[in-house]
């Protein structure tokens, strides 16, 4: 009977999560915040309809095993180099910083030493997955914020680590030593050393021999057996179960089956993390959260703007603008669920009382609800401080003077490959254009270099006024930031109505909000990339080259309509079937291996096989008009071939095998 209610309370909070999951979804919020609201509605603090909260938190703690087996296996040692300025200057002055005023402010009010660390370890880690969900949803991966904002999320998660191992040298009964301290560190970090090396020793021979045997079953058993057999051994010499599953994660990380690990237990993990962040919404106290739901309250706030304050300051000193950190620092204001890891295991080894252990867990699980919310309100502020700013400096009549003394020039607006491409083109073309980047480091770089650019936000007047907007004949929006190139459209606009505006984005549904702005041209990468697929499809039909360029213009026309219109509303494209009746020519290049070089026309015999017609072949720069059947094929001649589509293709099929017997099969 145990074990059907186990089973009972699986079932109740599938049941539950469906329902609350798609509400959620239709909020646009992340799926995070919905399993915690799950949780908090079936535990035993609101309908208690889930009992066995013990057996939850058992899966629920294989989850997190799973979670940092998955991300050490995405942290190769390569990609930590690649991230070096944002992961570890960024990250480790975050973590280092939060932890210090934080647990300052918690020794003030009357907390241990010890207790303040741990207290201050909690508060300075984020949401890595609600952080990555909300970049992606609003195409923002790519933007400085969103850049930095990984960069620090990465740090912190790679920070539970050493966390983790020090979490037993603060939870010790003497008193706080920090020599004493300092040793234990070393030796923990030397157990781990230890495990690294032995596992990089045994885990890639066990991998082969698992590949070895060709079986799905024991290759995921066998992963699985890595991920929580490491973890169990790090548990047994008194160190974290996550720890091992992390090392385990990055070992295998730079060998040839990580992908294949990722498929194989990505299902597992989002099975038993759902159970994780479900069973931190169990513990919520809802009585606790109504009698110090002001103290809540006050805790919450004062974690958000700890946060974002420190990391405002931080993107300050990375020389960015104060917009990129305030939106870098609400992004990353919440506590994240490696926290729900810190606060558990600091329960167990008496780091934390249940007074404090109730308020964190109500105030964590706040932060998260509210960051989407956050966000959205941090993008409307920073344009409305910017916007007054401006109007400040225009009543001054402030930076009304150029920097760049051009006219009729070209302003590029992000140095990235795009932005990289266009100036080399018009520096060819001696077309006068000056840069405008928001990456300090690039503008050092290239300015070094002698490059025309120019360090600033292009959502800024007087970054406008600088590159002499008002006399520019068109601007390029070669960013990454949809909404920064909103933004920049106005100001543009609102300086210089007549200039000619060219904005690059991800997706064709940002199209008409653009054009409605002011944009002149809007160009998606997203359909780009088809218009390259469909003309090498075409290619393959051996469709005449002005043919496809003709379709990829239609296509083009009218700031891509086809892909917004209704089907009528679209242009005309020529069926592929009406190209297919016709005839068409193709060149084919004999090479030296090719087994019909040295043959005539009448060994091949083509048109018999394939009924296609070797018209004329190109030898040394001469063509050899309609050439008798006793011509050979020499190697480095081009024969040019004549028929129907289908006997063009099977005409190439049978040159490409050279076996009179293979002729159409590749048809």
């Amino acid at each position: 009977m145990h074990n059907i209610g186990i089973l009972r309370d699986i079932v109740v909070i599938l049941l539950v999560s469906m329902p609350v999951l798609l509400l959620f979804k239709r909020l646009k919020l992340p799926a995070i915040t919905g399993f915690l609201f799950t949780g908090v509605i079936i535990g035993p603090y609101g309908l208690g309809l889930v009992e066995g909260t013990e057996e939850i938190k058992i899966m629920a703690e294989i989850g997190v095993i799973l979670l940092m087996f998955t991300i050490g296996i995405e942290f190769s040692i390569s990609k930590l180099i690649k991230m070096r300025q944002e992961l570890f200057f960024s990250g480790g002055l975050q973590v280092l910083l939060t932890i210090s005023i934080s647990g300052l402010i918690f020794f003030l009010v009357g907390q241990t030493i010890t207790h303040s660390i741990f207290l201050g370890m909690i508060i300075s880690l984020s949401s890595t997955v609600i952080v990555l969900t909300l970049l992606v949803a609003k195409n923002e991966l790519s933007t400085p914020h969103g850049r930095i904002s990984v960069g620090i999320a990465i740090f912190q998660d790679l920070a539970i680590v050493p966390m983790l191992i020090l979490l037993p040298i603060l939870a010790s009964k003497e008193a706080f030593d920090p020599a004493g301290v300092a040793v234990r560190t070393v030796l923990s970090f030397g157990a781990v050393g230890v495990i690294l090396l032995l596992s990089k020793l045994l885990m890639p021979r066990f991998l082969l021999m698992i590949a070895r045997l060709r079986s799905r079953e024991a290759f995921t058993m066998g992963v699985l057996l890595i991920a929580l057999g490491v973890g169990y051994f790090t548990g047994l010499i008194g160190l974290s179960f996550s720890i091992g599953a992390f090392i385990a994660g990055v070992i295998i990380s730079e060998s040839e089956y990580s992908h294949e690990i990722t498929a194989e237990i990505l299902p597992f993990k989002d099975v038993f993390n759902s159970l994780f962040f479900v069973s931190v919404g169990l513990l919520l106290n809802v009585n606790f959260l109504i009698e110090y739901g002001p103290l809540v309250t006050l805790v919450v706030i004062g974690i958000v703007l700890v946060k974002s304050w420190i990391i405002i300051v931080i993107v300050m000193l990375m020389k960015y603008p104060l917009r990129i950190g305030i939106l870098a620092g609400v992004t990353l204001a919440q506590v994240g669920e490696f926290s729900f890891v810190l606060i558990q295991e600091g329960m167990d080894l008496n780091l934390i009382s249940e007074f404090y252990f109730n308020i964190f867990l109500a105030a964590t699980i706040f932060t998260l609800i509210l960051t989407p919310f956050m966000i959205k309100l941090a993008h409307y502020s920073t344009h409305k401080i910017s916007s007054g700013i401006d109007k400040i400096k225009d009543k001054k009549g402030e930076d009304a003077h150029p920097e760049f003394n051009l006219n009729g020039h070209i302003v590029i607006v992000g140095f990235g490959l795009n932005g990289k491409n266009l100036a080399r083109t018009l520096k060819e073309a001696g077309i006068q254009y000056v840069v405008v980047e928001i990456n300090p480091d690039t503008v050092a770089r290239y300015s070094a270099e002698g490059e025309n650019i120019l360090y600033g936000d292009i959502t800024r007047k007087e970054i406008n006024y600088a590159v002499n907007m008002s006399k520019a004949r068109v601007a390029v929006l070669a960013i990454s930031d949809p909404s920064s190139t909103q933004i920049a459209i106005k100001v543009i606009k609102s300086i210089n109505s007549k200039v000619h505006i060219i904005a690059r984005t991800r997706y064709i549904s940002e199209i008409e909000p653009l054009l409605k702005l002011g944009a002149d041209e809007v160009i998606p990468e997203e359909f780009e990339t088809s218009l390259q697929i469909f003309s090498k499809v075409m290619r393959q039909y051996h469709v005449p080259i002005n043919i496809i360029m003709r379709q990829v213009a239609l296509l083009r026309g009218e700031s891509y309509s086809m892909m917004r219109k209704e089907p009528e509303a679209a242009p005309q494209l020529i069926h592929l079937d009406e190209l297919l009746q016709r005839g068409l020519t193709e060149v084919y290049y004999i090479d030296a291996r090719n087994s019909c070089a040295g043959k005539s026309i009448k060994e091949i015999d083509l048109r018999a096989k394939t009924q296609a017609t070797i018209i004329s072949i190109i030898r040394n720069s001469a063509v050899i008009s309609t050439p008798s059947g006793s011509e050979k094929l020499l190697p480095g001649d081009s024969i040019v071939i004549t028929g129907t589509h289908q006997a063009v293709d099977d005409a190439i099929g049978f040159l490409e095998s050279g076996m009179p017997d293979s002729a159409g099969k590749d048809t």
